[in-house]
């Protein structure tokens, strides 16, 4: 029964992780848009629970669903009504593109979990004892991934360096 309960767990998480992902890009409102995707990422952080990574799913949360998604909303409250369709009566080469892209990425997924399913699936994964620990994600993003580490933590000072600056042009733009 237990078994079961898990597979209804993953089951649910991962439909509410496809589902909450298909609204943040369709969803014409951000800021529905920036709440879709605190789902997306509180659904991840269930997977993380099922596969045993309790620090991933922790970080997961309090990290990313929590403070990222804050700066966004704050962004997003600081655009005011610019930021509800900023695409609105655009090209229709930009919907094409958008439409080629998404079924070019539906290409590449059917493929790979067809490669997947070939081979890989049938022999069960390795998982260490320290898998999902703090040491070895800490030993990881020091070592292997800390290249992609360093940029993200660049990236994430641009965008709260971007919305003060936006929020400050808002400001002149009003007064005047």
């Amino acid at each position: 029964m237990a078994g079961f309960l898990v597979w209804v767990i993953w089951f649910a998480a991962a439909a509410a992780c496809l589902g909450t992902g298909v609204a943040v890009v369709s969803f014409a409102n951000p800021f529905y848009s920036a709440l879709s995707l605190i789902g997306n990422l509180a659904s991840l952080a269930v997977l993380y629970l099922l596969l045993s990574a309790e620090f991933l799913a922790a970080a997961q949360v309090l990290v990313y669903a929590g403070s990222v998604m804050v700066m966004f909303l704050f962004v997003l409250a600081y655009l005011g009504g610019r930021a509800d369709a900023p695409w609105a009566g655009g090209p229709p080469l930009l919907r094409t593109a958008a439409i080629v892209a998404a079924v070019a990425l539906l290409v590449e997924i059917v493929v790979v979990l067809g490669l997947a399913w070939g081979d890989n699936l049938s022999d069960p994964a390795e998982v260490t004892g320290a898998f999902g620990s703090p040491a070895a994600i800490g030993e990881l993003l020091v070592t292997d991934h800390l290249l992609a580490f360093e940029i993200t933590s660049i990236v994430l000072l641009v965008a709260a360096v971007g919305g003060v600056v936006l929020g400050t042009t808002r400001e002149k733009e009003a007064t005047e």
